[in-house]
């Protein structure tokens, strides 16, 4: 996996794919930059969040487990292990179960 949002920190980032070379950028929305709430005793994610690289959730196609499209983005993974990466670092990960969630309409893979 490629670590977006390393554990205890709370600025949403991203893989930027419509940019050269993909950097890692934070989230935007509706003109302001995205962080996850602090949530008492913990300060942002609780685990290494990111990216599965060469995955896309296409969004021509509806997913028969949620009948929602994809939502333009590789799967997403959480990092459940206690090690704290840095942005960017490439972590080898044990895939344990998956989530699917519905954002905004649109399937999300975890």
């Amino acid at each position: 996996m490629v670590v977006e949002v390393p554990r205890w920190t709370n600025a949403k980032m991203e893989i930027s794919l419509s940019e050269p070379l993909n950097p890692i950028k934070q989230d935007v929305k509706k003109g302001a930059l995205r962080f996850v709430s602090n949530v008492f005793p913990h300060h942002g994610y609780i685990w290494n969040y990111g990216a599965l690289p060469q995955t896309w959730e296409d969004p021509r196609h509806v997913d028969p487990e949620t009948g929602a499209r994809g939502d333009n983005d590789p799967i997403d993974v959480i990092e459940i292990g206690e090690r704290v990466a840095s942005r960017g670092d490439v972590i080898k990960v044990k895939i344990l179960g998956t989530l699917a969630l519905i954002d905004e309409g649109e399937t999300d893979w975890k």
